[in-house]
């Protein structure tokens, strides 16, 4: 076998690097170009709020960003604008980065420093988000809180050492633009990697609505809200209706589009409903059932695949025909091992897995839970001529066992010592369906929010779910632990709170700034449920 560092990397479509952006060594020592304090360019950012709280790019966060040190330079470029994608046999017109879905993969080594400038060529106003790297404050990429959101037309370069390995996944963080194609996988390699697999298999997992029949995001949150299609039964173009160019957002937009608000949806495993959109598709690597991605390997070899959901309302089951899983990560964090039949993969959530391939043609399902339809990638080892399985396929593995991550322990290299909290912060999720007013502590967002923590406090922050959904909570800067009843569980940075239930997690205040902690449901979010995290001086 080969060890990581000389492994054939196997990816379809993501295949390559991705043409249109650079990616080159260029050597180690202090940052260059725009100077070490403000990689980003342009005037230090102070965000409006209240006084005696860590700044985006104060010296307490530039020393921590110190302490992770230097190594070689990876450069990358994106390009944010409007483009024509196939989907797998249908085209829509959407923003992508470097007109691809998902987005040009990025792979880096823990300890190298990140260069990406990201170009907004979009008609409004973008940034980029590192979800679940433990990164400097003022490359967070969260527009009014640790930056100024990139006007069209212009750069801004994020800079910062990736000092711990993992699969995360780049996204936007301004309004509903998560959901369409801007995201991106991002692999940071171990060098030390304990693993030994041959091959490796990016899945990323989406729920699409952009450009199919007229909807956009912004048109189905309006239907979602009170006065939208959910009240009025919908004022939408209806089905068959041509996609048509991408219309710049607007926060007063009127409900366009077929009605894609979903009713009486349930999922056994989510312990009520399973959403609040129907997406009239699902994909796998940017792919449609009906022209699937296709991973080839040869029978015996050991796979590892790294599984992302990039969705914005859906949590997939996900199983592969025929093949049990090892889970050995979640959220970028190794766990004690772990076999399963199928995982649940929240908004945002990333597990990786080890399958050792078995002869034949093998489908990888992603189903959305409590929603119809699904997504499709194939696993084909080459020594048979069957035909690609059918997109209603349904492996008997997605209704085995699933290992929920509140059961999975952390590996004992990344376990949290046994510690009391210094500090104790309680949070009331909630809002209703009928309302669309979601909240922490029935107050909506706003940048100006601080919850306080201090530098070098174990902070144990409990998530009090009182709705009827459920919420995918995820912490920027930080992993935490999800605790139980005798030990800290699974370190992560986004774990489900289902509904009447609540979530106790324990973080260590070791990356000074001002941090948002939300729900990964777009549709929630940018309806209010977002709060700020603040280090006090």
């Amino acid at each position: 076998m080969f060890t990581p560092s000389r492994r054939t990397l196997l990816r379809t479509p993501l295949a390559a690097a991705g043409a249109g952006f650079l990616a080159a060594c260029t050597g180690s020592g202090p940052e260059s170009g725009s100077g070490p304090e403000h990689p980003g360019g342009g005037e230090r950012f102070v965000p409006a709020g209240p006084r005696g709280y860590v700044n985006p790019s104060d010296p307490e966060v530039l020393a921590a960003e110190r302490r992770r040190g230097a190594g070689r330079e990876r450069v990358f470029r994106f390009t944010a604008a409007e483009s024509e994608l196939d989907i797998g046999g249908h085209s829509v017109r959407t923003w992508a980065y470097n007109e691809e879905v998902p987005g040009p993969l990025v792979r880096v080594t823990a300890g190298d420093v990140l260069d990406l400038t990201l170009a907004n060529r979009l008609p409004e106003t973008t940034t980029l988000h590192s979800h679940g790297v433990r990164l400097r404050c003022d490359m967070d990429g969260v527009p009014d809180l640790t930056q100024r959101a990139i006007h069209p037309g212009t750069d801004f370069r994020y800079r910062f050492t990736v000092a711990h390995p993992g699969t995360y996944l780049l996204h936007s963080h301004v309004g509903m633009q998560p959901d369409r194609a801007l995201y991106a996988p991002l692999v940071v390699e171990d060098p030390r990697e304990p693993l030994s697999y041959d091959k490796e298999w990016v899945v990323v997992l989406d729920d699409w609505l952009d450009g199919v029949e007229g909807s956009t995001p912004e048109n189905v949150l309006e239907q979602l809200k009170p006065g939208g299609a959910m009240d009025m039964g919908g004022m939408g173009m209806g089905p068959g209706h041509p996609t048509t160019a991408h219309p710049a957002p607007s926060k007063k937009a009127k409900p366009t589009g077929p009605n894609r608000v979903l009713h009486k949806s349930h999922s056994r495993m989510l312990h009520g409903e399973g959403g609040s959109v129907a997406y009239p598709h699902y994909l796998i690597n940017g792919r449609l059932p009906a022209g699937p991605s296709v991973f080839r390997c040869r029978p015996g070899e050991r796979v590892r695949l790294r599984i992302v959901n990039a969705g914005s309302e859906t949590a997939f089951r996900v199983a592969l025909g025929d093949h049990k899983m090892t889970v050995t990560h979640t959220d970028g964090y190794p766990v004690r091992h772990r076999e399963t039949d199928a995982l649940l993969v929240g908004m945002a959530e990333r597990y990786d897995v080890l399958i050792t391939a078995r002869d034949g043609m093998f489908p990888l399902v992603a189903l959305p839970e409590g929603k119809k339809g699904r997504a499709l990638a194939v696993l084909h080892t080459g020594k048979t001529r069957k035909s690609l399985p059918p997109g209603e396929v349904h492996p008997r593995e997605l209704d085995g066992n699933t290992v929920p991550a509140r059961r999975l322990l952390p590996h004992e290299s990344v376990a949290l010592d046994d510690r009391d909290p210094d500090r104790e912060v309680r949070i009331r999720i909630t809002g209703t369906m009928a309302k669309f007013d979601w909240g922490f502590d029935h107050k909506a967002y706003t940048p100006q929010q601080r919850h306080p923590v201090r530098t070098g406090e174990r902070v144990r922050l409990t998530l009090i779910n009182a709705t009827d959904m459920w919420h995918p909570m995820h912490l920027h800067g930080h992993t935490f632990a999800v605790t139980g009843l005798d030990s800290a569980g699974a370190r992560k940075d986004t774990a489900l709170v289902l509904p009447h239930r609540k979530l106790v997690l324990d973080f260590d205040a070791d990356n000074p700034g001002l941090w948002m902690l939300h729900c990964h449901n777009q549709y929630h979010s940018e309806s209010g449920m977002m709060t700020v995290l603040g280090y006090k001086k």
